[in-house]
């Protein structure tokens, strides 16, 4: 478990999800029998194109972190496209989904250090040696 967490760690793993799951809510609502979806080129190929790539997109945002940037910019327009191929973006839900996702990747930053618990920040703040440097550089 520790192995999964430290490689989900080192990448976008949230964004992508996001994304990738929008993706697959909107093909999901592709098959719903309310007539809202409008029909472009072949039978609505569009309808059908756009949540797969966004699919496609929030995988590669997962698999391929350093192109994050392109595939989250193309994850949004993607997820914005589907509002008008896709029974208004899944009913809104894949749509939002989607959007959220790429702007959770493209806000990721991957030379962070990891957070520390507050747990940890307040143990180490209580630390003798600690106060004394933290005295020291007061005054």
């Amino acid at each position: 478990m520790s192995d999964f967490r430290e490689w989900r760690g080192h990448r976008p793993f949230a964004g992508g999800l996001l994304l990738a799951l929008g993706g697959a809510e909107i093909l999901l609502t592709m098959k719903a029998p309310l007539p809202v979806i409008l029909k472009i080129g072949m039978q609505g190929l569009a309808g059908y194109l756009l949540p797969s790539l966004m699919i496609v997109c929030g995988l590669l945002i997962i698999f391929n972190p350093a192109q994050r940037l392109f595939y989250s910019i193309l994850g949004i327009m993607l997820s914005l496209g589907t509002w008008l191929t896709s029974n208004i973006g899944g009913f809104v839900v894949g749509l939002l989904m989607g959007a959220v996702g790429s702007t959770l990747a493209f806000g990721w930053l991957p030379d962070q250090e990891p957070r520390q618990k507050r747990a940890e920040k307040a143990a180490r703040a209580r630390t003798p040696e600690t106060s004394e440097k933290h005295a020291a550089e007061l005054g």
